[in-house]
């Protein structure tokens, strides 16, 4: 009794450790305890609404509580919530892959489910080492990736990130693999501007491939989009160099696209828009809609051949998750698939897109601490400097991005920024009118920490 009559802040609190955090923050700021959701809104205990900007960790794609991929959920609990994996099916499961098949990058055609994005990209890891193994290729044991990239949590994933904020003091259990400065167009180190350059930054990849292209397995990247590194957007040219480079070095090439995949840069897969097809395409996030734990590891068919032999070879890939291919997961999938055709999403999202850079730009584009606005399909991202004319950016140890937002709450608006980097990652369907109200609160938090 004594239990229930405490807060909820305080039960959580006595109990729950919270992801990416450093707990004792908690005692100034205690956890948002949200009883519904509804749209872009959340709503907590205390009855307090909140914009979430963020769609939740970048997964909620339509909004909470989505009236289609509700139902859908639904109808297939009262079915079947789940069923092993290993030598049985779902056919929710397969009606999935089947949708998946007509609307992957061409060349791209077999699924092997996981639960989280992390699992997905360590599948994929193992997948490309073993294959070589299997294609005559031991010495291929290496992985690269760019710096600041980053692709989950698990020691694998962790091993081809470059963050040291999730990885430094775990590097003697990771993985010794081949790190590549990555193109950062803002700070551009050849003194070129965004959309004005030849790739110059793609040298380091040269020097990296050239070095140690041969004992590489693959290489992984976000296309187009670091999202932890703070939202850094490179060209489409450096996709396709990078396509054609791990070509000529026999280097499987991984893309990432647990982030970007689904519309978040305006094209449902963020390959397309550099005319590429990875050798395997790794996809979570907004495949469910942010409803449902899963992710899906999506390879070539030579890849999966590979694979592919009498058990006493000893080919199989021994990889599995006991919630693969959930079929309340896969009926969710199905639903997005639905509505991303249906409702024609992607249009929509491009013409609120323009409309959301040309008011950020009237906003914020001559504020003394803006040093960029940069954007990709809904996605965009204000980043603050100390001095806009060196890019110098302000001491870390100010926390400031962690200050505005505190007093975005404040103000309804969850915007949760990644070092000094503020970014809208929304909902597809999110209206201009609540995108308004968004910046509005933006604007006043920064407003209130910075000084008007």
């Amino acid at each position: 009794m004594a239990l229930e009559q405490e807060n909820w802040e305080s039960r959580d609190m006595r109990y729950i450790w919270h992801p990416a955090a450093q707990m004792k923050d908690y005692e100034a700021l205690p956890p948002m305890v949200i009883a519904r959701a509804k749209g872009v809104w959340l709503y907590d205990v205390h009855g307090k609404k909140y914009l979430d900007i963020i769609s939740s960790w970048w997964c909620n794609l339509f909004g909470h509580c989505n009236p289609i991929i509700n139902q859908a959920v639904k109808e297939q609990i009262d079915n079947l919530e789940h069923v092993i994996f290993a030598n049985f099916s779902n056919e929710a499961a397969i009606c999935l892959a089947e949708a998946l098949a007509k609307i992957v990058p061409k060349g791209l055609a077999k699924f092997h489910f996981n639960d989280n994005g992390s699992a997905a990209v360590e599948a994929a890891l193992k997948m490309c080492f073993q294959y070589h193994l299997q294609t005559g290729h031991p010495e291929r044991q290496k992985f690269m990736c760019l710096s600041e990239g980053y692709h989950g949590e698990t020691i694998g994933a962790l091993s081809v990130g470059s963050m040291d904020l999730f990885a430094e003091m775990y590097r003697p259990m990771m993985m010794d693999n081949i790190h590549v400065e990555a193109p950062d167009c803002y700070r551009c180190p050849f003194g070129k501007t965004r959309g004005h350059c030849a790739c110059e930054c793609f040298c380091h990849a040269e020097r990296a491939f050239e070095m140690h292209g041969k004992e590489t397995a693959a290489m992984i990247v976000e296309p187009l989009l670091q999202g932890s590194a703070g939202m850094r957007i490179y060209p489409e040219a450096y996709l396709k160099k990078l396509r054609a480079l791990c070509d000529a070095h026999d280097v499987l090439l991984i893309a990432d696209e647990i982030a970007t995949g689904f519309g978040r840069t305006g094209r449902l897969f963020a390959t397309e828009r550099a005319e590429i097809t990875p050798d395997i395409m790794c996809v979570s996030k907004g495949l469910t809609g942010g409803y449902m734990p899963m992710s899906i590891t999506i390879v070539k068919e030579k890849i999966y051949e590979a694979f592919y032999a009498d058990w006493s070879e000893g080919r199989a890939f021994m990889h599995s998750h006991t919630y693969a291919g959930n079929p309340l997961g896969c009926a969710a999938a199905l639903a997005v698939l639905d509505i991303i055709e249906e409702e024609n999403i992607l249009e929509r999202a491009e013409e609120t897109a323009a409309w959301l850079t040309g008011r950020m730009i009237d906003t914020f584009g001559a504020h003394p601490n803006v040093g960029e606005i940069r954007h990709i399909g809904l996605i965009h991202a204000v980043e603050l400097v100390a001095d806009r004319m060196e890019k110098r950016p302000f001491d870390s140890k100010r926390r400031l991005g962690y200050a505005i937002y505190r007093r975005a709450l404040q103000h309804g608006l969850l915007l949760r920024p990644l070092g000094d980097v503020l970014y809208f990652n929304p909902p597809l369907n999110i209206t201009r009118e609540e995108l308004d109200i968004a910046i509005k609160g933006m604007q006043e938090a920064m407003d209130e920490v910075l000084g008007a």
